[in-house]
């Protein structure tokens, strides 16, 4: 029973409640007020209509939030390294010789005095790296929190241990299929007419390169499906674009590539193109 004289706001199956709101409160009829709400709103069938912790933020804010994540990203990368700085000797022996024949022809020369220390930090880097690609993942997911579904939430959240695990199978790609396979058809074409010496700054700067390259392209399926999971592009619209996407994964490959031979870029490229294709043919197995 509503006492006399106070408004009543109607639900719209006839019934009435009081429309209660003191200063600073919030309208519970109408899920307004004054103050800040986390709650979402929600249209006529239940569906949420709007982020569960939506709202808006100065620009200032938003890039100083996203420096800070991104610092977040640098610095872990930074401890990293400087945890397997340490042992990049051994490091670099083993992949050295578990890529290259082990012959004294293999041997790596030093033609500069910080040659040595330079390529144990280019080891260390690249263990920083792999390791904060799933911490890079997070920060987004942290950045664009406010803004995302609960179902959104859980795909991205879903995404950072998925990181990890394509990060490593990427540099195990690189270190025992690509960089034997580059190297074997170099040392194939050189040797009948040259004496091969290998420059221990550029051998093992393309050995990181590449290992750091495919662990970063083999995050292509996860950003495919995370894209598609939460609404961004569908598979369709991809299938309908292949061609674009591989003119793409192509200027990408021969652009940056550091091997002038073509070998290295077009196994990137073809990796690239692989990645993507597989995706889009594992969604269509499964139905989604």
């Amino acid at each position: 029973m509503v006492p006399d004289g106070e408004p009543t706001k109607s639900l719209g199956d006839g019934a009435t409640t009081p429309a209660t709101q003191a200063d600073g409160g919030v309208d519970t009829a109408a899920g307004t007020g004054t103050g800040t709400s986390s709650a979402s709103t929600y249209d006529g069938t239940g569906t949420p209509s709007a982020p569960v912790e939506d709202e808006e933020m100065p620009l200032g804010e938003h890039i100083e939030e996203m420096v800070r994540r991104l610092g977040v990203v640098l610095v872990l990368m930074a401890l990293v390294s400087a945890v397997v700085f340490p042992f990049g000797e051994r490091i670099i022996n083993f992949l050295w010789y578990a890529i290259l024949p082990n012959t004294t022809a293999a041997a790596p020369r030093l033609y500069e005095p910080l040659a040595l220390i330079l390529a144990r930090l280019k080891v260390a880097t690249l263990a920083g790296f792999v390791l904060a690609l799933p911490m890079f993942v997070y920060q987004t997911y942290r950045f664009m929190r406010p803004g995302l579904y609960p179902e959104e939430r859980k795909y991205y959240l879903a995404a950072v241990p998925t990181s990890l695990v394509l990060a490593t199978i990427g540099v195990l790609f690189a270190f025992y299929l690509i960089l034997p396979a580059i190297f074997t058809y170099f040392l194939t074409y050189t040797e009948p007419v040259a004496d091969i010496a290998f420059s221990l700054t550029d051998t093992f700067g393309l050995m990181v390169l590449l290992m750091g390259a495919f662990a970063l392209i083999f995050q292509i399926p996860l950003f495919i499906m995370l894209a598609i999971m939460m609404g961004l592009t569908t598979r369709t619209w991809l299938v309908d674009r292949r061609l674009y996407f591989w003119g793409a994964f192509a200027g990408i490959a021969f652009i940056f590539s550091p091997d002038p031979t073509g070998m290295a870029p077009i196994l990137v490229a073809v990796t690239m193109i692989g990645l993507f294709e597989g995706t889009l043919f594992l969604l269509r197995w499964t139905g989604n």
